[in-house]
């Protein structure tokens, strides 16, 4: 077998994860092909460029693509090692859509030769790799687990800092078998810093969702706390503060809801094959919940629907363009749909053209806000830190701000005649 260094591979899938994984191992030294469907994305990897947005990753792309180590195909080729790292969206029954994984492993098949090894990255319900990957792998001929080696790998990072987590991170490998675990294990070992751990397919599957559904579980109980505490008038950002005190709580923080393609989702793929049990679909059903809560709190706000109300943030959390399950964007299309509120947005990060109601979106924040009702602070980007409120007050109609994420400073914004409504406590 090839030496883990000499090994050519494949990424199939250059999105938030396969693209900074492909220039990390083409920047240990291997020789790397992306492989995408989307044209755009190819041609702007053979130029050094990226179309997404995260820190450090266009410099290292361009490095490594002049260095001739990571070239995007748009046709599979023979290799050493497939990694699979396409989306795995949502369908409306709140199943697994496997569709990508599947045309991912059955592009595979016609290149697949004695010694190949094949790894799913790619967030899967338990037992994915062993219902779905191996059978398709299977029409190759060869003897999947002696001659063709498959694991599942998930990936564990946070966008704003994938770069530093996939090298730092423990990561955990799920073999077939022993040979497959081990042999990805050495794949890995070429740029992850951290502790690598062995375990079998299924076990690596449930694990990667655990660590998603732990904190979509602890944020769903903070925004129950949320909603509790404005009946009862109390400020639940007080009450978190002071409850986390404690040594042995760490209650999460509430907000409009959860979104990204970890938390927002990787929940349902448990609840999908669950037989018993409720506290994780009751989470989700919460958090996917908190966008209606806000509409009603609007609604309260403005019984008789006549205002303009101005949002900023549209991301699924601050600092990042990523605007997939994003809580805000469902808010923006409740509103839409349901009220007639005049609507103007406004977010430093997002693409308009990368969202269906773009059209609302105006480049400066200051003419976001002219004429406003109320101003809803919905994502805590660093630029907003920096908003002159004094120029915010004049061009206002109604000086009133619904932060839901406990961002602004309230006593300052008082100070200059505005009524502050915060989510969790009023």
């Amino acid at each position: 077998m090839t030496s883990t260094k000499d090994m050519k591979i494949t990424i199939i899938g250059l999105g938030y994860i396969g693209l900074p994984t492909a220039a990390i191992f083409a920047k240990s030294g291997m020789t790397v092909l992306g492989y995408d469907i989307n044209e755009k994305v190819i041609n702007a990897l053979n130029q050094g460029k990226i179309i997404i947005e995260e820190p450090g990753l266009e410099d290292l792309v361009n490095e490594v693509v002049e260095e001739g180590k990571l070239k995007g195909i748009s046709k599979l080729e023979e290799a050493d090692v497939f990694i699979i790292s396409v989306p795995t969206p949502i369908n409306k029954d709140k199943t697994a859509n496997m569709d990508y994984v599947r045309k991912a492993a059955e592009s595979i098949v016609p290149v697949l030769r004695k010694g190949n090894i094949v790894v799913l990255e790619s967030t899967s319900p338990p037992e994915s790799t062993e219902k779905i990957i191996l059978p398709i792998l299977g029409k190759s001929g060869l003897d999947i687990g002696e001659e063709v080696f498959v694991a599942h790998s998930p990936e564990r990072v946070l966008p704003g800092k994938i770069i530093q987590e996939l090298i730092e991170s423990d990561r955990i490998i799920g073999g077939i078998n022993e040979k497959s675990a081990q042999l990805v294990k050495d794949l890995y070992s070429v740029f992850v810093k951290g502790e690598i751990f062995t375990t079998d397919s299924k076990t690596a599957e449930m694990c990667k969702l655990m660590e998603n559904t732990y904190r979509d579980v602890n944020i769903a109980l903070a925004n129950e706390l949320a909603i509790t505490c404005e009946e009862m008038g109390i400020n639940a950002w007080d009450v978190i503060t002071l409850a986390n005190r404690h040594p042995r709580v760490n209650i999460h923080q509430p907000g409009p809801g959860v979104g990204g393609h970890c938390l927002a989702v990787d929940p349902w793929f448990i609840v999908e094959r669950q037989i018993k049990g409720n506290i994780i679909k009751l989470a989700r059903e919460t958090n996917d919940n908190m966008p209606n809560h806000i509409l009603d709190k609007l609604r309260e706000i403005f019984p008789d629907g006549n205002a303009k109300i101005s949002i900023l943030g549209l991301t699924y959390k601050p600092n990042i363009d990523d605007m997939r399950e994003s809580p805000i964007v469902n808010l923006v299309k409740l509103l839409k749909e349901n009220t007639r509120f005049a609507l103007s947005l406004h977010d430093p990060h997002a693409c308009k053209e990368n969202f269906e109601l773009g059209n609302l979106m105006l480049d400066s924040l200051y003419d976001v806000v002219k004429d406003a009702d109320l101003m809803i602070l919905a994502v805590n980007h660093n630029e907003y830190k920096n908003i002159d409120f004094k120029k915010v007050a004049k061009l206002m109609k109604d000086k009133h701000i619904y932060d839901t994420r406990n961002f602004l400073d309230e006593a300052s914004l008082k100070d200059l005649g505005f009524k502050i409504t915060l989510l969790g406590r009023d």
